[in-house]
């Protein structure tokens, strides 16, 4: 065993929420920061390409968890993309900047989580902006994160804008302003044509002090304990066993799956599950693992009469050195674009006060990112439902940190989000009926016009759905006396001293969009908490 120097503090994770921290706390020089990534340095250079994360998602710089066969799903396992880099799944996600719902903070306030309310967090969301199109009341500018306008504009997207508002569903310039419902162009995470990891853009700054150390291809393996206080973190890097001191507090940012895998390696859990695997019980948490949640989408493919997609830029060489070049002298064109150009939040039922569903569209189709294009024209649209009410769980397979943990993501196990789904296809396909997009669509070939009745179209859901990389909820924020809470609203993990969760696992109730913005924002909410305890 080899040991290191003390620091004052420990954050395990380099993602969306770690870098946040690792630049806050090391901002003060009186501060010894010691950052742990589990991933290489993010040096792979299609990381730093937009639309790289088509060939990183599914790659070596992923953590590739699988989930457990999900009766939900018709008994499938599925992967689970992580980022395992710097940067974590902020370096190989979709770009995509939403921030949620107002009334989804409002919600978790309304838990019994105090300073969680919207009002309480807009401000760290505005911190951490550096917003293209200028500031106002809901955004600010000269923050670390870059985020943009989209770089392309394309005639299919046009017209599913107009095809949403042929639907009943207005237009929106702004998904993260006034009012999330709507239809319009997505912002995304990017600066200057180039990816805006929080490894670019917090944690590359702050790595010239020097009272910050950073450790990649570390993973932790448990977190340090004498009684019940955290002191520090034990770690392997290049086959060695190593020790880091917290003189502090020692801060999990590994997100809604290594987190509270993490605390259950270090005997922090529910007992009974500990006991099983040999783990001694340092601190009985039935919450850590539990009340899972993630958005679960089903994707629509249509063919297009016209050789106009990226799928035909795909099979042409010509044409793909013109996208090069466009990138490389314009910062614009098809390699800036994110998961998805249009975007549509909307109601399935009109009694509903805000969107329940939420859509990713564009011009291109594959089985999946990184996968084959298909050999068509195409168009995808993908649906996901934004509040699940089944909740899944996280649980570790053995002592061993280096065994990934199992993941039951128990999809579409209540009426009402199979009810949601299914709404929600109609509503697609609804869509897809209107006018503007006659030009744009021949036919329905995923899953297919045959499918008409409710229960054909759940069971569609159930063989083809998937994850759309948005997992939450482990490691869940909650007051005192609810049984299942493992932070309190200041993040410290309830019942021991010196150790917070800062990550999408503390999340009460997933939030109503793509999770990277509200992760980030917890980092830079987390980091004034931190240092608020400090003096």
């Amino acid at each position: 065993m080899q040991s290191q120097d003390e620091y004052d503090f420990i954050v395990v994770g380099a993602g969306s929420a770690g870098c946040v921290l690792a630049n806050r706390l090391s901002a003060d020089p009186r501060h010894r920061v010691l950052l742990l990534e589990a991933g290489p340095e993010d040096r792979n250079p299609w990381i730093h390409i937009p639309v790289g994360y088509f060939r990183t998602m599914y790659s070596k710089l992923s953590w590739g968890f699988q989930t457990e066969p999900d009766p939900g799903i018709a008994g499938r396992s599925i992967v689970w993309p992580r980022g395992k880099v710097l940067g974590g799944s902020s370096s190989i996600n979709g770009l995509v900047y939403v921030r949620g719902q107002a009334e989804d903070f409002d919600h978790w306030r309304q838990l019994g989580n105090t300073g969680w309310s919207f009002a309480d967090v807009l401000p760290y969301f505005r911190r951490a902006e550096d917003q293209e199109r200028g500031e106002d009341a809901f955004h600010g500018v000269g923050g670390p994160l870059g985020v943009t306008n989209l770089r392309l504009q394309h005639p299919i997207c046009e017209a599913f804008i107009a095809a949403a508002e042929a639907a009943g569903i207005p237009r929106n310039s702004d998904f993260n302003g006034a009012t999330q419902e709507g239809a319009g162009y997505y912002q995304l995470t990017v600066r200057r044509g180039w990816r805006a990891s929080t490894a670019n853009e917090y944690l590359r700054p702050a790595r010239r002090r020097r009272n910050l150390a950073v450790e990649t291809d570390a993973l932790a393996t448990r977190v340090l304990l004498d009684g019940r206080r955290a002191t520090g973190v034990a770690f392997i890097k290049d086959g060695v066993a190593r020790e880091a001191r917290a003189r502090r507090e020692v801060i999990l940012s590994g997100g809604a799956i290594n987190s509270p895998h993490l605390l259950q390696l270090s005997g922090i859990g529910p007992g009974e599950l500990l006991s099983a695997h040999g783990i001694p019980v340092h601190h009985d948490l039935p919450g850590v693992g539990a009340c899972l949640q993630d958005h679960f989408q089903v994707r629509f493919v249509y063919r297009c009469p016209l050789p106009i997609t990226f799928n035909d830029l795909a099979r042409s060489p010509m044409a793909k050195l013109g996208v090069a070049w466009e990138w490389l002298t314009r910062s614009s064109g098809p390699m800036t674009i994110g998961a998805g150009q249009v975007g549509v939040f909307c109601r399935t039922r009109p009694e509903l006060a805000t969107p329940d569903v939420q859509f990713h569209i564009f011009p291109v189709s594959m089985d999946r990112p990184g996968g084959t294009f298909h050999d068509y024209s195409g168009i995808t649209s993908s649906v996901c439902q934004l509040r699940p009410e089944s909740r899944g769980w996280i649980r570790l397979k053995s002592p061993d940190p280096r065994d990934h943990p199992a993941i039951m993501p128990n999809y579409l196990a209540t009426p009402g989000d199979q009810r949601t789904i299914v709404d929600g296809m109609k509503v697609a396909r609804r869509i897809a009926a209107q006018s503007p997009l006659k030009p744009y669509i021949a036919e329905e070939t995923i899953p297919g016009p045959a499918h008409a009745r409710d229960e054909d179209l759940l069971a569609i859901a159930r063989r083809n759905g998937t994850t759309i990389f948005h997992p939450t909820s482990t490691c869940r924020m909650g007051p005192e006396g609810d049984a299942l809470a493992v932070v309190d609203s200041e993040l410290r993990v309830r019942g021991i001293d010196g150790l917070r969760v800062a990550d999408a696992a503390v999340m009460p109730t997933v939030v109503s969009g793509n999770t990277n913005a509200a992760c980030i924002m917890i980092g830079e909410k987390a980091s004034d908490l931190i240092l608020a305890a400090t003096r």
